[in-house]
């Protein structure tokens, strides 16, 4: 009897994830919103931010529609790609009608999540935007409340959530074979948008503060609190320190390109460093125990040490399975009912702490003090 009840729990899981399954699920249905933020290229013909692939080479999601207003934009994505015409929608409104997606990817400014969210909650769509979540922490309330009356869920997508080397030192952390949390190092960011040819609409919300909450800041600000939250198991930080400068004025002369946030907590600190000044990418994490450290190198290579090794070794994270590989497996897998949200990486009430570290850093840096939090609204 026992032999037969977990050959049938096997048979559900692989089922779960369209192994095996004679009769695989429909695609999932999906529209984009905006195209002026750069990692919609990345969505549409793969990349680091889809390890699974793009939208338009893979069965498993279906793109139904596209709201962008700028019709010259929308059309030199359209001959790049081979995009139909009849995708190109003037509303979400229109688009949901007529397409009907299960969830909409949002492109846009940061500035404007809050908005699209609010419209494709009131319509009972499910959403996935680009990091941050937002620019205020009084939008990412906005933003959880109309989840809530919505019943949507609203996801937030970071390239460093499908790293296995980040996966493999969060195991790590909770198999208790570094110790307990005493410190973690965060460095993020790149040369700069200018300097590494972002494209020309994607440029111009970067460097304006009233469309990206600040520069580096936000920009790369955001995976430091965000990963840090995850391993905090959803703590939020007693007190938030900022620095911000300006080591390019000449590129960047409305918004921060150097930003560093210190985050102190009971038992823990964590020093987030995000900057458009690095000689090339960065995307790092150095997890110290009380008894051993796990320091990403890159999306796969970890390097290890614990109490008494004489020196660290360097290994490659296990490869993650299906749905925690890629965004769009996980919004498939979430949508579905085969797991739940929790404090995952990608997960609102992760990324509502996120826009409140985000927040409280851009007072300090403004003021030269120390927030803590809560933030009072």
């Amino acid at each position: 009897m026992k032999l037969i009840l977990m050959l049938m729990l096997t048979l559900a899981v692989v089922d779960a994830h369209g192994a095996g399954n004679s009769t695989p699920r429909s695609p999932m249905k999906v529209g984009i919103v905006g195209m002026v933020h750069g990692h919609v290229e990345s969505f549409l013909k793969g990349g680091a931010l889809t390890p699974a692939g793009g939208i338009l080479n893979r069965s498993d999601v279906q793109l139904v529609g596209i709201v962008e207003p700028d019709q010259k934009l929308f059309e030199s994505y359209a001959q790049r790609y081979h995009l139909s015409p009849s995708l190109h929608f003037r509303s979400i409104q229109e688009m949901v009608s007529q397409a009907r997606p299960q969830a909409v990817l949002v492109f846009t400014a940061p500035s404007e999540h809050r908005r699209v969210i609010e419209e494709c909650a009131a319509l009972g769509v499910h959403v996935m935007v680009e990091k941050p979540l937002t620019i205020s922490y009084k939008d990412a309330i906005a933003i959880q409340d109309a989840a809530q009356r919505g019943n949507i869920h609203v996801l937030v997508n970071l390239e460093t959530s499908w790293y296995a080397s980040n996966t493999a030192a969060f195991q790590l952390l909770r198999q208790g074979a570094l110790g307990p949390i005493a410190k973690t190092v965060f460095r993020d960011g790149h040369a700069g948008p200018k300097l590494i040819g972002v494209q020309p609409e994607f440029l111009s919300f970067l460097t304006d503060p009233r469309q990206n909450g600040a520069g580096a800041l936000f920009d790369f600000g955001c995976y430091g609190a965000n990963l840090m939250t995850w391993l905090m198991d959803g703590e939020t930080p007693l007190s938030v320190t900022a620095v911000t400068t300006q080591l390019q004025p000449s590129l960047y002369p409305e918004v921060d390109d150097e930003g560093e946030i210190v985050l102190t907590y009971k038992n823990a600190v964590a020093i987030v460093q995000a900057s458009w000044n690095w000689p090339f990418n960065l995307k790092q994490m150095d997890v110290y125990g009380r008894t051993g450290y796990a320091k990403s190198i890159d999306s796969e290579r970890i390097e290890v040490r614990k109490e008494k090794e004489p020196e660290g070794r360097i290994t490659k994270g296990e490869s993650l399975n299906i749905p925690y590989d890629d965004p769009l497996h996980y919004m498939t897998a979430l949508l579905d009912g085969d797991i739940r949200e929790g404090n995952s990486l990608s997960s609102l009430s992760n990324n509502m702490t996120v826009s409140e570290i985000l927040d409280a850093a851009r007072q300090s840096a403004k003021t030269g003090k120390t927030v803590s939090l809560p933030l009072t609204q």
